[in-house]
């Protein structure tokens, strides 16, 4: 593993415990320049986890608490009229920083989830006809209630798709609760996480994490499977071709995490649920049996071949040779 990256893991896991592959994940989505969004019950850690990234790498976060009374202007910003200098002038909203934290999405009307899906997708703010550039690097990561919580609005797909990943905190293992029933980690706070990096840092990282070598193979192999959601008894709505691209970056970011500058078959597999469960929509046949997008795209996952590993590594060897 990169020693900057092991660093940045260390200081998160001290307020967020058994949790690494959730924070893996995570650190992964931001290296490929991508927003999370983690689907789970209330006090399992999301918060925490937003905030100790944030802190560990030294970038400037807000947090709104999303409810139906929230406006796009709350995020956006506004003109508003100065008296002293004889004109209008943009106010900056919320969204202007490197981690927004979008607390229950879900809970706020679809006027504001629009809003701010269409920063996360332009990377700046329009108001009035004038565009605003969010900052470098800009990333997102919102929180939601499981479906079926009283009072949210559900995302709906075209919307889900410009999320990068889509992760589940779950409970806490027992060893960790225990920590936390004996106050523990109330002692642990986040105001005890020392910066590794800045914002410019994690933009360096980002571009090194894109420069990592993904053999015609691994391509291949990636769009197999996009191609195999949509032909899939179960799918009616296959992965889109911008689930194609992120597979991609994630891939490369996961092969980085895990200090290689090479993508192999297994780190297309184990972001392949994480990219793809939220793009695609089951039928009722899917819902009939009872089965969740994560069982299906695990059977699509154990239909396609997956490459030689060898190969892969032979091929980067001839590239540096």
């Amino acid at each position: 593993m990169n020693e900057i990256v092991g660093r940045i893991f260390t200081e998160v896991k001290k307020v967020v415990s058994g949790k690494d592959d959730c924070i893996e994940k995570a650190f992964a989505s931001m290296l490929a320049g991508g927003h999370i969004l983690i689907e789970d019950v209330p006090g399992v850690g999301k918060t925490t986890l937003a905030l100790a990234f944030s802190a560990a790498m030294a970038l400037e976060n807000h947090r709104m608490q999303f409810t139906p009374d929230v406006l796009p202007a709350d995020i956006l910003g506004f003109v508003m009229y100065d008296k002293e200098q004889g004109g209008f002038f943009y106010r900056e909203g919320a969204i202007m920083c490197n981690l927004f934290l979008a607390d229950e999405i879900n809970r706020t009307s679809p006027k504001t989830q629009s809003a701010l899906l269409e920063v996360m997708e332009e990377g700046c703010v329009t108001v009035d006809g004038v565009s605003h550039p969010v900052p470098e690097p800009f990333l997102v990561m919102a929180t939601e209630n499981p479906k079926g919580s009283a009072g949210t609005q559900l995302l709906p797909e075209s919307q889900l798709d410009r999320f990068m990943i889509r992760m589940s905190m779950g409970y806490p293992d027992f060893a960790s609760e225990l920590l936390i029933a004996k106050g523990e980690r109330s002692r642990r706070r986040a105001d005890s996480i020392r910066p590794v990096i800045d914002a410019a840092g994690l933009v360096g990282l980002q571009r090194e994490a894109g420069a990592v070598h993904v053999d015609e193979s691994i391509y291949e192999y990636i769009t197999k499977l996009v191609a195999a959601t949509r032909e899939n008894d179960y799918i009616d709505l296959g992965v889109s071709p911008r689930g194609t691209v992120a597979c991609v970056r994630m891939a490369k970011a996961w092969a980085f995490v895990k200090g290689r500058d090479y993508v192999l078959p297994e780190d297309a597999a184990a972001v392949f649920l994480d990219v793809t469960a939220h793009r695609i929509v089951l039928n009722t046949k899917a819902r009939v049996a009872k089965l969740t997008a994560e069982q299906v795209l695990g059977e699509v996952l154990a239909s396609v071949t997956r490459p030689s590993s060898f190969g892969a590594r032979a091929a980067r060897g001839r590239m540096g040779a």
